[in-house]
């Protein structure tokens, strides 16, 4: 009866101590100094007891160190990178969906393409503005005039990229301007070669027909072909390639870096000037059928709810992709921009209804291979 009693006392002070976040250990010796006088087959019994609680805890403990890791010592996972990626992939999926609701709300082709993509660099830039000011979120950027100044081509670049894309999305599918913008690397090398004077190697230059040779493919049975996506497509992936390397000059002026303190500090400047960049040709292009748009906005819930969720999707992937290829290799950024593609335009095309036929799979399939070849046959080349 007495060791019933002692052992029960025992549970219930370790269950109560658990509850309020005390050591079970602490617990148990507890229980033992409280009751000098315990019969000496009681000790025997609780000391077992504390034996086979300390095992428990201590696999416990193993369990959740291996999780945290992500597996054993000799092959370490790092978490925080899988989630980077797994907030890449997921809000570039995200911001195209809601971007082509919100064109197609907005009237589509001859809707309000450059204003959309417009309000989504500004409502970006507020949201980086906010984490300036939120106290303990990101400390400001301490850049100069003559930095500023610097980083307006880049700028005007993204910006550029940027309303050519929505302009093609809103034209065409959203499937069918990714086969087209994956293409991007084809004019990086003329503009490499030709323009910054920096070579490109043989082997790249023979992995571009097949790129190109993807996306004719692709664009055969496309039922929402239209001359206007792959021309818009095109200028996005011209400007993109203008902007990688006139990103690459900026970036070697002397502090610029320091001065800006973070990569999401020198996303969200170029934001800034993009969305004042892009406001002339705003007005110039669709300045006249403001007053529609506004009214269009005020009245359209789906417009203003996927106006807004793209702005945000867009700023918040493109920030988190950065981080993320800054954090990994040459050929972990192409693998991992080859499966960013696949998803967007297979995921995207069956949320939206898109057409997927064999032709298109299959020029998007040896288009995107072409994009992976081209990024890592300079690796494989001098392997060999």
């Amino acid at each position: 009866m007495k060791l019933n009693i002692t052992l029960t006392l025992a549970a219930l002070s370790s269950s109560a101590c658990s509850a309020f976040a005390l050591s079970p250990h602490h617990t148990l010796r507890s229980s033992i100094t409280t009751a000098p006088n315990a019969p000496a087959f009681v000790r025997p019994a609780i000391e077992k007891h504390q034996h086979s609680r300390d095992l428990t805890l201590s696999a416990a403990a193993s369990t959740e160190s291996l999780s945290t890791r992500g597996g054993g010592g000799n092959l370490p996972i790092d978490i925080p990178l899988l989630s980077f990626f797994a907030l890449w992939y997921l809000g570039n999926y995200y911001y195209n969906i809601t971007n082509k609701l919100a064109l197609k709300a907005a009237g589509g082709a001859t809707g309000f393409p450059l204003t959309i993509s417009a309000l989504q660099l500004g409502i970006g830039s507020l949201y980086g503005i906010f984490l300036w000011l939120a106290p303990d979120a990101r400390a400001k950027p301490s850049v100069t005039m003559d930095d500023i100044i610097k980083m307006l081509p880049v700028a005007f670049c993204y910006a550029g990229a940027h309303s050519a894309s929505v302009f093609s999305f809103s034209a065409g599918s959203v499937s069918f301007g990714q086969i087209v913008k994956a293409a991007e690397p084809a004019f990086a090398a003329v503009l490499s070669q030709f323009v910054y004077n920096r070579p490109v190697s043989k082997a790249k230059w023979l992995c571009l027909p097949i790129v190109i040779g993807g996306v004719i493919l692709a664009s055969v049975n496309e039922l929402d072909f239209a001359w206007s996506a792959l021309i818009s497509a095109c200028i996005a992936n011209m400007f993109a390639a203008v902007r990688g390397n006139e990103n690459k000059k900026v970036m070697e002026t002397e502090g610029l870096k320091d001065r800006l303190g973070s990569v999401g500090n020198q996303f969200c400047v170029t934001s800034i000037l993009g969305f004042l960049l892009s406001i002339p040709f705003v007005l110039w292009k669709e300045g006249g059928r403001l007053g529609d748009f506004i009214q269009i906005f005020k009245t359209t819930p789906a417009l203003r709810s996927n106006l807004i969720a793209s702005a945000l999707w867009f700023y918040g992937y493109n920030e988190v992709s950065t981080m993320t290829l800054k954090k990994t290799n040459a050929v972990t950024q192409s693998v991992a921009n080859t499966a960013k593609r696949v998803i967007v335009i297979v995921g995207v095309a069956l949320v939206l209804g898109e057409s997927l036929d064999f032709m298109k799979l299959l020029g998007c399939s040896i288009g995107i291979g072409g994009v992976f070849l081209y990024s890592i046959i300079d690796n494989f080349v001098k392997a060999k």
